[in-house]
């Protein structure tokens, strides 16, 4: 098979046994008695939480009719490949739900992402994003901060990859405004951000305050989208807590790409490397807006 990533070939075995469980007219409670499983080990298996054994695979093919030795021999590598998931180690530290975004994020074809509140964790310097969780995370350990910075650090490596993979960003103006970690690391996170604008995988977009109120102003999302026949392209979404939620919902999917598109077209797109390298230079001449009007004299 040509899909190697073990995220991947994890996602495509979910969707391939549930089909093949609904194709046989099995519930997950018929299975999982057939199979003398809890019926929680099958929910795991079917929502990609958990891998499958290859001889657990067997026996579940047989219970599904799949008698063709070529398609088994498919869904076996699948099990086989999929056995050492992305950011397992770090599973003590985020939600089911964020670890199964960090497994799309490190398969996905596509990556697109709005964010109006703090820059995506793929942009952030190690800096930037040490002064991000530190202000959400006071009560956490020292050593939980430095594992999420590591994990984050970890994630960036796909944009690395040279296999066709494109990231799409469009980053609401007060993310570039806002001092986060103080001048000097927030005149190296725009630097850094200018550097990521000039490479040809990654779109950075910046909209503007003058827009006014736009279709992006419920919050963050995120679209994974793939290339690959069978796989769902999936949407995530963070709630006021940060808590990431997960849809593959077809409908909820298209109305939030839709809106991508809308903030895309109402978003600086043309020389954002100029813009950003400007900002960094502002921001370490200092000066903020609101304190320069503060000081002056009402006279």
């Amino acid at each position: 098979m040509a899909v190697t990533s073990a995220a991947l070939l994890r996602l495509q075995l979910r969707t391939e046994l549930r089909k093949a469980r609904i194709a046989a007219g099995l519930t997950q409670r018929q299975v999982a008695d057939r199979m003398e499983w809890s019926p929680s080990k099958l929910i795991r298996i079917e929502a990609g939480e958990v891998g499958i054994s290859v001889n657990d695979l067997r026996p579940l093919a047989a219970a599904y009719g799949i008698s063709d030795r070529r398609k088994l021999e498919e869904l076996l590598d699948m099990a086989r490949g999929s056995r050492r998931m992305p950011f397992t180690e770090y599973r003590d530290l985020y939600s089911k739900d964020f670890m199964q975004r960090l497994a799309l994020e490190s398969a996905a074809s596509a990556h697109r992402q709005f964010a109006p509140l703090v820059l995506p964790g793929l942009l952030q310097t190690e800096e930037y994003m040490r002064a991000v969780i530190t202000a959400y995370g006071k009560d956490a350990p020292d050593e939980d901060i430095d594992r999420m910075v590591e994990s984050r650090l970890a994630r960036q490596e796909v944009l690395e990859l040279e296999d066709g993979r494109e990231f799409s960003f469009v980053l609401d103006e007060s993310l570039l405004r806002r001092v986060t970690g103080g001048r000097g690391v927030m005149r190296a996170q725009l630097e850094h951000l200018a550097e990521l604008s000039a490479r040809p995988q990654v779109t950075i977009q910046i909209l503007p305050f003058s827009v006014g109120a736009h279709p992006g102003v419920q919050g963050p999302f995120t679209l994974f989208e793939f290339l690959t026949e069978g796989m769902e392209d999936s949407l995530f979404l963070e709630d006021s807590r940060g808590v990431t939620i997960a849809s593959t919902s077809a409908e909820e999917t298209r109305q939030y790409l839709e809106r991508f598109w809308e903030l895309e077209d109402l978003s600086l797109k043309d020389g954002v490397g100029v813009v950003l390298r400007r900002l960094a230079e502002r921001v370490e001449e200092g000066g903020d807006e609101l304190e320069g009007l503060l000081q002056q004299d009402p006279a």
